[in-house]
């Protein structure tokens, strides 16, 4: 796969301002988040544009290529050509050809935000998918969770200089964090985390830990984390009722409201929901 082309620019840039109240002699500059539109290419049509930060652009083409089910195995996926251009970026993705046909059949032509990945579907069917029920982890312990929220932050740099990208991380079952990728978009940090992790470790990716999410678990953030067999999703905001139902019939164990010294189960391997209050 690709090198990212030094002509792309950095993920953040600064900007001058102008402070009103707060601190005498606040600075005239600040660092800025980028949001750029990337085309999602495939065998040579544009099937969606995500608005996103110009970094980890190989794992965001394999991770969301897996997550929306446009390919089963990172194996399908032949190269990645990253094409800068005035008004955005190209990943140019070759993939096999048996998924470039079902691709073509579901007719999908989105425009994505950074708040919503589902923008543009088609169809209602094409919403909510059949997932495989991802193998039974048992509930991260107490003192796994609260370890990896507490260091999440030191782990997101984007966000401590910006303010403004969203993390997600990939978390071993004492809750050390050994992975992260950020994004203005939530789905999109997902995608890459996804995709950093299945390029290094294949079919390893997920066997063990969990992974935690800087933001809110919405449905898609669930389906997503099904889909390439996430266990566990921790999300430092509330879950939406459908991406709870989602996790219960995919054997997820999704837990919401991560907040120091407290979070809440709202689904389990074995299908039962409980608040756990440190």
């Amino acid at each position: 796969m690709a090198d990212t082309p030094a002509s792309i620019s950095p993920p953040m840039s600064e900007a001058r301002v102008s402070v009103r109240g707060g601190i005498e002699g606040a600075r005239s500059r600040d660092l800025i988040a980028e949001e750029i539109p990337v085309a999602m290419v495939y065998n040579g049509v544009s099937h969606a544009v995500m608005m996103a930060s110009p970094c980890d652009l190989e794992d965001f083409a394999l991770g969301f290529s897996l997550s929306e089910g446009i390919l089963q195995r990172p194996d399908q996926l032949f190269s990645v050509e990253i094409k800068p251009g005035e008004d955005g970026i190209e990943l140019d993705m070759h993939i096999a050809g048996d998924c470039y046909a079902r691709l073509r059949e579901q007719r999908r032509n989105m425009a994505g935000r950074t708040g919503c990945g589902l923008c543009g579907t088609e169809s209602l069917t094409h919403v909510v998918r059949t997932l495989k029920p991802v193998a039974p982890q048992p509930i991260p312990g107490d003192e796994a969770v609260q370890a990896a929220l507490q260091n999440l932050k030191k782990h997101q740099p984007l966000q401590l200089q910006t303010g403004a990208t969203h993390g997600a991380a990939w978390c071993d079952t004492q809750g050390r964090i050994v992975q992260t990728r950020e994004d203005v978009g939530r789905h999109n940090a997902l995608d890459k985390l996804i995709g950093a992790r299945l390029r290094e470790y294949g079919d390893q990716a997920f066997g063990e830990g969990f992974a935690l999410i800087s933001s809110r678990a919405s449905f898609e953030m669930a389906q997503k984390s099904a889909s390439v067999g996430i266990s566990t999703l921790v999300a430092v905001s509330a879950p939406t009722a459908l991406a709870i139902r989602e996790a219960r019939k995919s054997g997820m164990n999704l837990i919401g409201f991560a907040r120091p010294g407290r979070h809440v189960i709202y689904a389990s391997c074995d299908d039962t929901a409980q608040e756990s209050t440190l």
